[in-house]
């Protein structure tokens, strides 16, 4: 009904016959009409006065002692209450004027019931104030259609808006500025966007456009919000012959939300050099397009800082807030102490403020308790958390791993109401799905008041975390079949989950649904695609994928360099690293951890040094603690023990266990018993329950045949109820993962997998392989040593694979474990008896083995 209303019924309306850029030219309100003589009682005299003075309060008791007398102010004195009542939206004292009002029993004229109708309005009683104008018959006039179409608009009723402007067309009034900006408004959703495209050009032929600062900016957000087309948004900004503070700021504001930070950043700097002054909203709105391009635009971040504190306005709360976020994300080291200044500095916090800071401990990767923590003093105070804090703070409980945490604060979300909300509720889900209990993360799924796309992403991003691909397909079909149209997040995580297994089978039909959604060419999937091929070991589909992208960001070079540098081809990286820097595109600390990781798994020293000096110098990134382990790792691996061990200990700060086990790899590697205990004490220090520091030790001791150590270290393990973790391997075969342990005989095939076993044990060992029994860790026979080596996970899944895989595709095996050197020997001699590809991804990175030879060059 509503798209068949034509405008061409407004034909018979003659047009105005002044400009509309002279507001005067309609007569917006007649003359008042007023019932028998003006009575000049003192009250009455008393009660203007008030009103003139501003003292609301006083003239209603004035207006209430009137009433008890029994008489009553005229309509003009009630409309100038009404007025007032509407300014300083204090709609419960407009409302009892109403009351006096109908107890005068005065006959209501036009501008009585238009001013009750904007009172209604703005209190959110649209039924109120549409029974008012109902009532008001032929006395309505423009004012009145225009209250009434805003109070629809602005109570998201967008139909009933739009429909009460073409009923306003077809009772013969002449829309005016208030009545276009309004119905203009409505339309500035996607499903109204073509009603609103209809109303432009009726708009246009008026002149509105050009001389109207309101209708501009409706105009405005009716292409961003309704179309997402800044394009279109641009031409009615150039067109507007009136532009002030508040339409600049709406500019900068909207470029900003539709991802365009750069674009607001240059109208920023336009406006100042065209003289305007930006105010605390401008200045809000272009810091936060500074924290949309993070550190490229930190330096013009510090710069707003200062003009806001010379403005005056450093202690305005919406600027605080703004600033708080832009420092926490924009802070070149990554810490959070310009951002926590801010903050502690600012007087009055509200709930954005608090917001912000949480949030910002929250990402920053590491300070997750602190997060917390701001959150349990926020709650002691004044000022009431909102569903974004619940959301972020449930976050930081799930980076901690600590449900139990959760669980408290979800209590406080139920007791603040929040309990209900998506937003919190897919926050609980991803809590529970980090802390590895999937069992709540579904009943939190399940219990949630109304799911929808979002709701649906958050549980199938939960179990592609939890590596279980099967439970995220089921509920991708469950999705599908109730007809949710999926967006690129949900493929993203589908394709994480497939990647984290390696299940390649899974990623492949993923991107066949891909191309049949129309999402190939988006740039979040494409860079999604890029790591699913690379980690399930299949590196050239991945850079067909980056070859063929029209968009490429930092994340898709990074992406691709770390693909290159975990499958062993460093200088391919290196070069894929420097064709990045020409186009322009600046690396960020993760493309600098990708491409030290390169030179470290290729022992390309001095490149690696140079690489790491030039992450400050050329971009003012300072290396964080993930860049001095890579160092470490390089030198390491190299054998370059000592230069090692004197890096670590001229760090600017103080080494944490990540770098320290790095070393300690290394020590067992290059079986350095000294630096290797040392290692070890560091890390007890800071940790006394890492496991991996134990494990390595041992393993050191046990490489050394020095059993009464390893055996005082697993009973120190055991003391500390510490356990190992159980090296595992798996492979896909027909869309279905297979998994092994060691020495494994559950398999149903297990019979045909270990004659496999032994028919390739003979045959290489006819070409030369002699088992290497240094990698038993444990005290037995020279024999049973042989036997158990040759039983490691990865041979088994080997094994598996040739006897369940065509001959024409390579064999992809995945160990959750660094792969042992005599598997790595023994396959790569596999690899030339049976003339087949193997591809073993453990956990430092792939080994591509083909005629017995491997793409890592026996360096790893």
């Amino acid at each position: 009904m509503m798209m068949s209303l034509s405008l061409s019924s407004t034909a018979k309306i003659p047009p105005p016959s002044l400009k509309p850029s002279t507001h005067t030219n309609q007569k917006l309100s007649p003359s008042i009409a007023i019932n028998g003589p003006i009575n000049f009682e003192p009250l009455r005299d008393r009660l203007i006065k008030h009103l003139d003075a501003g003292h609301l309060h006083k003239a209603i008791f004035t207006l209430d002692v009137m009433a008890r007398q029994n008489t009553h102010p005229d309509l003009i004195t009630y409309s100038l209450l009404l007025k007032a009542c509407i300014r300083s939206r204090d709609f419960h004292l407009g409302k009892l004027v109403h009351t006096h009002l109908i107890d005068s029993q005065l006959k209501l004229d036009s501008v009585i019931s238009n001013s009750l109708i904007s009172l209604y309005s703005k209190s959110g009683d649209w039924a109120k104030a549409h029974e008012l104008f109902e009532r008001m018959g032929n006395k309505r006039d423009l004012v009145s259609w225009s209250a009434m179409i805003s109070c629809f608009a602005n109570n998201k009723m967008e139909v009933e808006a739009i429909l009460t402007f073409l009923d306003m067309l077809e009772n013969g009034f002449y829309p005016n500025e208030y009545c276009f900006t309004a119905v203009v408004r409505a339309c500035s959703k996607a499903e109204y966007f073509t009603v609103g495209k209809t109303i432009l050009g009726f708009l246009v032929k008026s002149g509105y456009l050009e001389s109207d600062t309101n209708v501009g900016c409706s105009l405005i957000d009716m292409f961003v919000k309704g179309n997402r087309d800044l394009e279109s948004a641009f031409k009615v900004f150039d067109k507007m012959h009136e532009i002030n503070v508040v339409v600049w700021t709406l500019m900068i504001t909207r470029c900003t939300q539709l991802g365009h930070p750069r674009d607001a950043i240059d109208l920023f700097l336009d406006m100042v050099q065209g003289g305007y002054v930006p105010d605390r909203f401008t200045l809000s709105g272009v810091i936060s397009a500074c924290t949309e391009l993070e550190l490229e635009s930190l330096s013009l971040g510090k710069q707003l800082h200062s003009w806001v504190i010379k403005s005056g306005l450093a202690l305005d709360v919406c600027i605080g807030c703004s600033l708080v976020d832009m420092y926490a994300k924009c802070t070149a080291d990554g810490s959070l102490d310009d951002s926590r200044r801010v903050f502690d500095r600012m007087e009055d916090h509200n709930v954005m403020s608090w917001t912000a800071i949480i949030t910002g401990y929250m990402q920053s990767g590491c300070r997750d308790k602190e997060a917390v923590e701001l959150f349990c003093k926020m709650i002691k105070g004044p000022v009431l958390p909102n569903h974004f804090t619940f959301a972020s703070v449930l976050k930081a409980c799930g980076n901690l791993s600590d449900s139990h945490m959760g669980e408290q604060i979800y209590s406080h979300a139920i007791k603040y109401g929040f309990a209900s909300d998506d937003c919190v509720g897919n926050s609980l889900i991803s809590m529970y799905a980090r802390c590895g209990r999937m069992d709540n993360a579904q009943k939190a799924f399940e219990s949630l008041f109304e799911k929808n796309l979002v709701s649906y992403n958050a549980i199938v991003d939960a179990y592609a975390k939890n590596l279980d691909s099967q439970g995220a397909f089921k509920l991708f079909n469950e999705i599908t079949d109730i007809g949710i149209e999926v967006n690129a997040f949900t493929f993203a995580s589908l394709l994480s989950g497939a990647s984290s297994i390696g299940a390649i089978g899974k990623g492949e039909q993923i991107h066949a649904k891909l191309i049949i959604s129309g999402f190939q060419s988006n740039q979040i999937i494409c860079n999604a695609l890029i790591s699913m091929y690379a980690r399930c070991g299949h590196i050239e589909a991945g850079f067909q994928v980056f070859s063929k992208m029209d968009d490429r960001n930092v994340i898709s070079w990074t992406s691709m360099i770390t693909g290159f540098a975990k499958h062993g081809y460093a200088m391919r990286a290196l070069e894929l690293f420097h064709e990045m820097l020409k186009a322009g595109i600046r690396p960020n600390e993760i493309t600098y951890i990708a491409v030290l990781s390169a030179c470290s798994h290729a022992g390309l020293i001095s490149e690696g040094w140079e690489i790491f000096k030039s992450m400050r110098k050329e971009h003012g990134i300072a290396p964080r603690m993930e860049h001095y382990a890579c160092m470490v790792d390089l030198l390491g691996r190299s054998g370059s023990l000592r230069e090692a061990i004197e890096f670590i200990n001229t760090m600017p700060c103080t080494p944490d266990v990540l770098v320290w086990r790095t070393f300690l790899g290394a020590c067992r590697v290059h079986h350095n018993k000294e630096l290797g205990e040392h290692a070890a004490k560091m890390i007890l220090q800071q940790d006394p329950y890492d496991t991996a520091a134990y494990i390595l030790l041992s393993n050191l001791y046990a490489s050394s045949g020095q059993w009464e150590d390893v055996a005082q270290i697993r009973k120190n393990m055991k003391e500390r109820n510490l356990i190992k973790e159980a090296g595992c391997s798996w492979i896909e075969v027909e869309n279905k993962m297979h998994r092994f342990h060691v020495a494994d005989t559950s398999h149903p095939q297990a019979p045909e997998i270990y004659e496999k076993l032994d028919e390739m044990a003979l045959k290489i060992k006819e070409l030369g392989y002699v088992p290497d029994t240094d990698f038993v860790l444990h005290e037995l026979e020279e024999e049973r040593k042989e036997q158990y080596v040759f039983q490691h996970s990865e041979k088994i899944a080997v094994a598996f694979g040739l006897i369940s895989t065509s001959r024409s595709k390579p064999v992809r095996v995945f160990k959750n474990l660094r792969v042992c050197g005599d598997c790595h020997t023994a396959i790569k001699y596999i690899s030339m008896v049976t003339g087949r590809e193997i591809v073993l991804r453990d956990s430092n990175r792939f080994h591509h083995i083909k005629n017995g030879t491997c793409s890592c060059n026996d360096y790893w």
